[in-house]
């Protein structure tokens, strides 16, 4: 292991011997009290040496016997200590790709944010070039969060839709002007191509083809039809349901965003449990659902630049969350956001009675070791507080040095 502190966290002394590491509260700790010889010895933290060399560097500085293993073991269990060297073949491979690294390291950063383990970050990274994502729907929000899944190292990101490039399909980082009038389909593979730091893999089909891909660990359904984002057709997802593959909706209808929610099929509700659960609570929505589906659609709808951008950049954060082992807020959940007040709400969706997509998977093999994300527990402190000066002065040296939470 080559120690290194997280370079995402900036570092400030709140007094002589209590250093703050990070600004916002979702991340900020107090680490003290601390010695002269310890405060210097957080500047040999950088990733150039190894344990050994660091043992024998606190020797030199006249640190206590095992001051620098006690030292290193909270840090790292804090959350505040990176492996320079670590997260397996995977990481190390991408280390050798020093032009993809590079592109990717904003992204890297921002996972050891959120990843404890020394060296986690990168392997996390790493591993999102092997996963293969699919999007259904090409137009502001799908182009656009397919080309951002592709720029944040997702390898395989394959889309589908039909018919050619509008004048209003056209987004910054999404479909490009110069697309229109070409099919939709390979346009938004185009910009695809434009966003990854690296070559994608090869499609195992060819692009418009019906073979289904069971390699997928994602699937995003971001309709351009607003009755399609409203009211999500249940057939339209029984094939992923049938072979247990995660999806999640995304998309904007008049005026209003959504996300959400992620379905896991056989653990959270799904489309049919939405619309039985809509049924519920208004007993004119079968009518009404009808009568959307079956009228003319909208040639243009109420798609606006701004939230149609943000939905797709949301979406495709919840997307990641779940690819890297995580369980967003919208598993389970839909969220949805309108103009002008743009005041985020979530609804639960839980398996409904009538549906049984929950049962469907008892009594066979489940997929959960595969598909299903863990809920990431919150790292322990020491305490909320940081101790006050005249109990620091008391206990002096001899008390073992520890982390808090900050309060910022």
């Amino acid at each position: 292991m080559h120690p290194v502190l997280k370079p995402a966290l900036r570092r400030g002394w709140r007094d002589r011997d209590t250093v703050q590491f990070g600004m916002t509260a979702a991340h900020a700790q107090t680490l003290g009290p601390m010695d002269p010889a310890t405060r210097g010895f957080l500047d040999l933290l950088n990733g150039t040496r190894g344990l050994p060399l660091l043992r024998e560097e606190g020797r030199r500085m006249h640190l206590p016997a095992g001051r620098v293993d006690t030292l290193l073991e909270r840090l790292t269990r804090a959350g505040l200590v990176d492996d320079a060297r670590g997260g397996g073949p995977a990481a190390d491979a991408l280390r050798e790709r020093d032009d993809v690294l590079q592109r990717l390291r904003p992204d890297l950063t921002s996972l050891s944010l959120t990843t404890a383990e020394p060296g986690g970050a990168l392997a996390r990274l790493a591993a999102r070039r092997v996963l293969g994502v699919r999007v259904e729907g090409a137009g502001r929000v799908g182009a656009l969060l397919a080309s951002v899944l592709s720029g944040a190292g997702v390898g395989e990101v394959d889309v589908r839709d039909t018919g050619r490039v509008e004048p209003w399909d056209v987004a910054p980082g999404g479909l490009p002007a110069d697309s229109i009038g070409d099919r939709r389909e390979a346009a938004a593979h185009a910009a695809v191509r434009r966003a990854a730091p690296d070559r994608p893999r090869r499609h195992a089909h060819s692009p418009g083809s019906a073979t289904r891909n069971p390699g997928l660990s994602l699937v995003i359904l971001a309709p351009r039809d607003d009755v399609g984002v409203h009211a999500p057709d249940p057939g339209a997802a029984e094939p992923l349901m049938a072979c247990g593959t995660p999806h999640l909706y995304a998309g904007v209808v008049e005026g209003t965003g959504v996300v959400g929610p992620l379905v896991l099929p056989g653990e959270t509700g799904c489309a049919r449990c939405l619309h039985f659960e809509r049924s519920d609570r208004d007993p004119a929505w079968p009518r009404l659902i009808a009568q959307w589906r079956s009228a003319r659609a909208r040639r243009i709808g109420a798609c606006d630049l701004t939230l149609a951008t943000a939905v797709a950049g949301l979406a495709a954060a919840h997307a990641l969350a779940f690819l890297d082992g995580r369980s967003p807020a919208s598993t389970g959940a839909r969220w949805e956001v309108s103009l002008p007040g743009l005041h985020w709400s979530a609804r639960p969706l839980r398996p409904h009675p009538a549906c049984g997509c929950a049962d469907a998977q008892k009594g066979t093999e489940k997929t959960r070791g595969e598909h299903s994300s863990t809920e990431r527990k919150p790292r322990a402190t020491m305490a909320v507080q940081r101790p006050s000066t005249k109990r620091r002065r008391e206990a002096g040296a001899a008390r073992p040095t520890g982390t808090w939470r900050a309060h910022v």
